[in-house]
């Protein structure tokens, strides 16, 4: 049975210099509802610090934001080992942005945060 592991401090993006960082110098990937922001830095981390947002605009309810939020932390906790391996210095600044106007089913937030994640390895990849 898989090790459950939980969304450490370490990975949250909390850092004002590391958030302007990552808006200015980043670039984006589309996966309607969500937009990923990245940003490649030089790092000893082995996984990426991320941050997950939901604009206020759209949802009124801090309620909503928050389950919202919570659901993106959670698929991204379940899928990172699959994106990310350890092994490999993963410096990565990474932004889940929530742009859409209404909720959507859990289901079809996974798919799309890891449409996402894919397409962020394959980027690099070419790179």
């Amino acid at each position: 049975m898989d090790q459950i592991v939980d969304f450490n401090r370490e990975e949250r993006l909390k850092s004002k210099k590391s958030i302007d960082l990552l808006f200015a110098k980043g670039k984006g990937i589309s996966s309607n509802p969500l937009r990923l922001i990245y940003y490649q830095e030089e790092s000893e981390r082995t996984l990426p610090q991320v941050l997950f947002s939901v604009s206020k605009r759209n949802f009124k309810k801090a309620v909503d934001r928050n389950r919202i939020k919570r659901q993106m932390r959670e698929i991204y906790r379940l899928n990172r080992d699959r994106h990310f391996s350890p092994e490999k210095t993963n410096t990565y600044l990474l932004a889940f942005i929530y742009i859409a106007k209404e909720k959507i089913p859990f289901i079809i937030l996974e798919k799309k945060l890891n449409l996402a994640l894919e397409r962020l390895q394959v980027s690099n990849k070419g790179s």
